[in-house]
């Protein structure tokens, strides 16, 4: 049964619906994936599900209590407050008595006076409330965003502060979870364990991503919005894209044969003094008909359209690096590195956020000199540089001026074009090319910075996250057109799928400073890193020895996060054995097994549940402890 639908809902802006009659029904259990060209209306879609923007017509319905999460592309946090209470954000009273016992027991690990007795206070009052379930979901989902529960908002970068915005969702136990483009800003890590988060999710989910491999690996169906209606597509994504090859040469076909039959009746009318002696009203009135349907019909915007020219060609050697090595303070981030770049390379950059990825780029293209080691740069090199942060753009120019640099044409491939007909290209509509750069959606000015780069020939790329922003179609050509580019690229990216499409090699993060170059792409580098793990544990599982090339290393040290861990865990533990046999007394009762049937399979459902639970719990107690000892 549907926990929420949309029947016939309406809504535009200007004279353009985004929404046109669209009806939905979310059930348990599914993962929708919704898709669809940029500014279609695929985050105005989500944010009518949630309640935060109003349909003109038609019907929004939910069922009564539910609950609903929903994370925007960019999600609003206060930046005053601290990551624990981000995260326990929406837990009405009981969040303040977690934030001040949380408060407390940091102060308690400073040492300041007083801590002991309001920790002690509060811990009574969360007892009184039943409140220590909630902490601990609170705590496991701060663990499992890997953050610091006691950084301020303030302080987190853009991926922190999207892993903190999921685990605020994830908190409140959603029924139904709305999440725009959820991978934005996240390195690949971080996507894989999301991934595994939201397989496992019970609730509905409806998501908006550009990320195929993750599409593919969470979404069990495609809902994908093209010109204001939904069309569902019970398939990945591979099976999605013939599908809609087929409905598209469909539909173009029955628009030919509906433009041919108009031009001819509209040839007939323009006889007039035929149609008037034949006084053949029906067909007057089919062809009035005709036109309406004609003006009402919305065709399909065209396909982006660009071109890339490497112009001169470089020198064989694009760069070589020998033992370079480069810190910040303490913070080790390239170590005796050495690679060689070649003329017609496509190379991957592959690593967490923070490991150093842009400042390998700054150091391959000349603009940071290393601490150590040695830089050699090949010749005739010229370089087009894409910002993920789109710094190059100027708010408050227009479109056009950030393209023409005052010139009516741009020159690409030895073609010479009018930069507006350049820009109509990159979908930008005649109308639309004096408006402001700062009037842009992200998709847009993605779009507007590839238009830019790709006006001046270069032979050598260097693109840092191409890929946020973009819609799938537009994704899938940029992959086109590096693939045939003739010059040399350098790629960050944390999108599988574009990897392992674009470049020949990765040079990727492996921990203390450590890069590694690797042929083909991130499949290639995951097989790598696999097989180096099989390995290793297959060492470590032979008595008396270590891993090849490591030596035994003691039991780590407790983190401040695990001893904050290990303190709630008998709580927690005790907890769960009340709730245990709190069930075994339910089930006990032999009137339930007559009179709620459906009670007691969710007894014993739940029974199963808190023994798991308990058995994980009691592990992690037991291993906390042995550490602590030793």
């Amino acid at each position: 049964m549907p926990i929420a639908t949309l029947d016939k809902v309406s809504l535009a802006y200007g004279h353009v619906p985004l929404l046109d009659a669209v009806e939905l029904a979310l059930e348990p259990g599914d993962r929708l994936a919704l898709i669809g060209r940029n500014g279609t209306g695929k985050s105005t879609l989500l944010k009518v599900l949630a309640g935060e923007v109003a349909a003109d017509e038609g019907q929004v319905w939910r069922r009564a209590g539910l609950a609903v999460a929903y994370v925007p592309q960019e999600p609003i946090l206060d930046p005053e407050l601290t990551v624990f209470e981000a995260a326990a954000e929406g837990l009405g009273e009981t969040r303040d008595l977690l934030t001040a016992y949380d408060a407390a027991a940091h102060a308690m690990e400073r040492g300041e006076a007083g801590a002991i007795d309001d920790l002690e206070r509060i811990g009574h009052q969360i007892d009184d409330a039943g409140g220590w379930l909630l902490k601990s979901r609170v705590d496991a989902a701060v663990s499992r965003s890997n953050l610091n529960p006691h950084a301020m908002v303030s302080e987190l970068s853009g991926g922190q502060r999207k892993r903190l915005a999921l685990a605020r969702a994830l908190v409140a136990e959603p029924e139904l979870l709305l999440l725009d483009e959820p991978t934005n800003h996240l390195d690949v890590t971080t996507i894989e364990w999301l991934e595994e988060l939201l397989r496992g999710f019970n609730g509905a989910l409806l998501f908006v991503t550009h990320d195929r491999v993750f599409l593919d690996r969470v979404a069990n169906a495609i809902v994908e919005l093209d010109r204001g209606h939904l069309t569902h597509f019970p398939e990945r994504y591979a099976a999605y894209r013939a599908r809609k090859a087929q409905q598209a040469s469909a539909e173009e076909f029955a628009q030919e044969k509906f433009d041919k039959l108009l031009e001819q009746e509209e040839a007939w009318i323009r006889r007039g003094v035929e149609a008037r002696r034949t006084r053949d009203e029906g067909r007057v009135r089919r062809l009035e008909a005709l036109r309406k349907e004609r003006a009402a019909r919305r065709d399909r915007v065209g396909t982006v359209n660009f071109a890339l020219d490497a112009g001169t060609r470089s020198g064989k050697l694009v760069t070589e690096l020998t033992d370079v090595s480069k810190s910040f303070g303490d913070n080790v981030v390239v170590r005796d590195f050495t690679c060689r770049v070649l003329r017609g390379d496509k190379v991957g950059l592959i690593g967490p956020n923070g490991a150093g990825k842009t400042t390998l780029i700054r150091m391959i293209l000349g603009e940071l000199a290393p601490d150590s080691g040695e830089v050699r740069q090949g010749t005739k090199l010229n370089v087009a540089y894409f910002d993920q942060f789109r710094n190059q753009l100027d708010e408050e120019a227009t479109v056009l001026d950030s393209v023409s640099d005052g010139s009516d044409f741009v020159e690409v491939g030895g073609s010479r074009k009018h930069v507006i007909s350049y820009l109509g290209e990159f979908l930008f509509a005649p109308a639309r090319v004096r408006s402001p750069v700062k009037s842009l959606s992200g998709g847009e000015r993605n779009r507007l910075l590839l238009a830019r780069l790709f006006a001046k020939p270069a032979n050598l790329l260097v693109l840092d996250e191409p890929t946020n922003d973009l819609d799938l179609e537009t994704l899938e050509l940029l992959e086109s057109l590096l693939q045939e580019y003739d010059g040399t690229v350098l790629l960050v990216s944390h999108d599988r799928a574009f990897l392992d499409n674009v470049v020949t090699q990765v040079i990727a993060f492996d921990g203390d400073g450590r890069w590694v170059e690797n042929p083909g792409g991130y499949d290639e580098w995951a097989r790598v890193l696999r097989s180096r793990d099989q390995r290793d544990a297959s060492a470590s599982a032979a008595p008396g020895r270590a891993p090849a090339g490591r030596a035994p290393r003691p039991p780590a040290k407790l983190s401040f996060k695990e001893t904050q861990e290990l303190e709630v865990l008998p709580a927690r533990i005790e907890e769960l054995e009340r709730e245990q046999a709190q069930l075994e007394n339910e089930m006990a009762d032999p009137q339930l097994y007559r009179s709620e049937a459906e009670r007691v399979r969710m007894a014993r459902a739940r029974h199963i549940q808190v023994e798991q639970e308990l058995v994980e719990m009691m592990a992690r107690w037991e291993e906390l402890e042995a550490r602590q000892r030793a």
